[in-house]
């Protein structure tokens, strides 16, 4: 199947029939990837209303669960520190969508969520 861009609201109404699934997160981060593996619970979204600089994003994904992850260049696991990962968005996020594969591109980095 073909990617197809998405609106944040397109978005959304995929990635929450996904609720109750176990997903993996993969993040390319600069020269870093890491893995997350979550049962997930629930989508989320976060407004920071008190930024202080840029670093800190406007809006952030939280996918809601208990999960493990690990950076590929160690191999190794451990538990999430919390329970939910977060996916800081900007205004100018992209969406895509294959019907299998979920990216999100932002100016830090490029999220893939798929099922485990």
């Amino acid at each position: 199947m073909d990617h197809e861009f998405l609106s944040v609201e397109e978005f959304n109404t995929f990635i929450q029939q996904w609720s109750g699934r176990t997903i993996k997160v993969t993040k390319h981060e600069m020269d870093d990837i890491d893995q997350t593996v979550l049962h997930l619970q629930s989508i989320s979204y976060d407004q920071n209303l008190r930024r202080i600089d840029d670093y800190v994003p406007k809006h952030s994904l939280l996918l809601n669960g208990d999960g493990q992850i690990g950076t590929l260049t160690t191999m190794s696991n451990v538990p999430l520190p919390s329970s939910n990962y977060e996916i800081p968005l900007q205004d100018n996020s992209l969406y895509e969508f294959n019907g299998e594969t979920f990216v999100i591109t932002t100016d830090r980095g490029v999220y893939k969520i798929e099922l485990a």
